[in-house]
Formats: structure tokens, C-alpha cells, sequence
């Protein structure tokens, strides 16, 4: 049985365009880190697009390269949902609400930079969109990061992973992520119920 790739324009230059921002991130470092990633008392003091692009700057070639690994996996697994002007709000409000669970709820975690907390949200967002179309994966990729999440809550991160990137792994970035995953697809569910229903009337 072939394979079909999300190949289009229209589902592959959204994440096309996140890889190429952390790419550029990447190669601007030290510079990018000192002013894009996330910092408490940075954004205490007004610099609020850290919110944001916080999840852009990363740690090392090996931490960029995990998450661009990420990042290719959620397109061949959701690629069909990622039209570009909504992979993007997606996305971005992946990141803020993974940075703002970091700073609501996670006051101790100071300082964070990487995407995998926003992947995790993207990723919970694509299950959620699988289970809407009816497809029974969704329930099983939903059941699975709720497990990795859970056991990553009990145990910490991956020493050999943190080794890996030079950092701790920001476990409860990967929580908060994913929760605002689950929510900004119950929100997207309740506007176009909302518009439907307009229509109709």
C-alpha cells in the first residue's frame, strides 16, 4: 500500500517555516539566546515576545536536531490538518501557552528555550483533529502522550537526554504544552460550532 505524504504547499510550509526560523535562531546564537529565549525576570521586565520565541532558540546542534526530528514526525502524522494560516495560530499559541504555564505555574523554572514543549501541544491538536474525523488513532496517540507525560511527571527528565542538549529537560514545558493543545482545539471546536450555527440561522 503507498504512502501518502503531506507533500502540498498548503500543509508543509507552515512547519517549513518553524524549521527555518530555529534554523536561523540557531546560527545567530550567542546572540539569539541572550534576547529571544524565555527568562522570568527578562519578561518580569516587559520583554514579552520571549513568550513566544522562547521555543525558537535551543541549546546545542543536538537539541535543534531533536526537535526538527519532532517536528518531521508531527507533519507525517498530522501534516493533512496543517494548513498554513492555521498550523501557524496553532502553533503560536502553543507557545504561549506553553510559556505561560512555565510562568504561572513553574515559577522556579527561570530560564527555557526550545520547541518541544509547542510540539507536544501540536501534537495533542493533531490527535485531537484525528479523533474528530473519526479515526480511532487519534484515541491511541492521545492515551499514549498522556502516559509519556505522566511518567516523565514521576521520574524527571532524561539524564541521558539532558546530557544530550546540555540542560534539563524542561518536563513540565512538555505538560503544559500538550494541555494547551487539548484546549485550543476545544476552543477552534466551539467557534465553528458558533459559526455554524450562525449560518444556519
Amino acid at each position: 500500500m503507498m504512502i501518502s505524504l503531506p507533500l502540498s504547499p498548503q500543509f508543509s510550509v507552515g512547519p517549513l517555516l518553524v524549521a527555518t526560523l530555529v534554523v536561523i535562531a540557531f546560527y545567530a546564537e550567542p546572540t539569539s539566546g541572550q534576547w529571544l529565549a524565555y527568562d522570568r525576570y527578562a519578561i518580569e521586565g516587559l520583554e514579552t515576545w520571549r513568550i513566544i520565541t522562547g521555543n525558537l532558540v535551543h541549546t546545542n546542534g543536538f537539541h535543534v536536531l531533536l526537535n526538527l526530528a519532532g517536528l518531521a514526525l508531527l507533519w507525517l502524522l498530522h501534516g493533512e490538518h496543517y494548513r498554513i494560516s492555521r498550523f501557524l495560530k496553532v502553533f503560536v499559541w502553543c507557545c504561549i501557552g506553553t510559556s505561560a504555564g512555565i510562568y504561572f505555574l513553574s515559577p522556579y523554572l527561570i530560564w527555557y528555550a526550545g520547541l518541544s514543549g509547542a510540539l507536544h501541544g501540536v501534537f495533542t491538536w493533531g490527535a485531537c483533529m484525528d479523533i474528530r474525523r473519526g479515526l480511532r488513532s487519534g484515541w491511541l496517540l492521545l492515551a499514549g502522550v498522556a502516559v509519556k507525560l505522566g511518567y516523565e511527571q514521576f521520574t524527571g527528565s532524561s539524564d541521558g537526554v539532558a546530557e544530550l542538549i546540555n540542560a534539563t529537560v524542561a518536563v513540565d514545558a512538555h505538560l503544559y504544552g500538550a494541555i494547551s493543545g487539548v484546549l485550543i482545539f476545544l476552543l477552534m471546536l466551539g467557534l465553528s460550532g458558533r459559526s455554524q450555527a450562525a449560518t444556519a440561522s
